[in-house]
């Protein structure tokens, strides 16, 4: 489920670029919308959170949990603030979805999670869900930003700074989404700690406040 541990965040952040350089322009296929829920940072409808896979669990009507609610808010706010071409990609580069034959990629699955937006936003998902160490744990933020690094090596061009301000925003809304869910069904929060939001949005460069 995973390749070498020195070698991940290049294995996948590579195979994701392939992934990118691979697919069509969206105006070449037939819609792709709505995006799944935990990549509908920018959904039409009413208050922060999209409609869950879960249709009876609706994320807006749960109290607690402030700190997910602040974080998710403000990685919108900052993915609104910016906008690029669409790309084509995969919104769910969870390790449990792909293989590997030592280093090298063998397959993946769950298309089903393929979706169009911005290069960075898609690139920020899956730099914040895929896994370093064990398929059972995220992305640390050490292991976002190693990855963050390779994707720009293997394309052959730096994000501008804009660009990586919404890597960063669009893993902490990914992350946040999930994070919520869990809060609202009952299960342990595994998805994001208070803390790990703190610095995750602090790497967007617009400074950390406490909820």
């Amino acid at each position: 489920m995973l390749p070498s541990a020195e070698h991940a965040a290049r294995a996948f952040a590579e195979a994701f670029a392939w992934l990118i350089r691979l697919a069509p322009r969206p105006a070449e296929v037939s819609t792709l919308h709505p995006a799944p829920s935990w990549a509908a940072w920018n959904h039409g409808g009413d208050g922060l959170w999209p409609g869950a896979e879960d249709h009876d669990v609706n994320l807006n009507e749960v109290a607690g949990a402030e700190w997910i609610d602040d974080a998710g808010r403000r990685a919108r706010d900052l993915l609104r603030a910016g906008e690029s071409e669409a790309v084509i990609g995969h919104c769910d580069w969870l390790a449990g979805n792909l293989r590997w034959s030592g280093d090298a990629l063998l397959v993946v699955h769950d298309w089903d999670s393929v979706t169009a937006d911005s290069e960075a936003v898609l690139v920020g998902f899956a730099a914040a869900l895929y896994s370093a160490r064990s398929a059972d744990e995220l992305a640390s933020v050490e292991d976002t930003e190693r990855f963050l690094g390779a994707y720009c090596h293997a394309r052959g061009r730096e994000f501008s700074a804009g660009e990586l301000r919404r890597s960063w925003a669009a893993g902490v809304w990914t992350r946040a989404y999930d994070a919520k869910y869990q809060h609202a069904v009952g299960q342990p929060i595994t998805s994001l700690s208070e803390d790990e939001a703190r610095e995750r949005l602090r790497r967007t460069g617009t400074g950390s406040r406490r909820p």
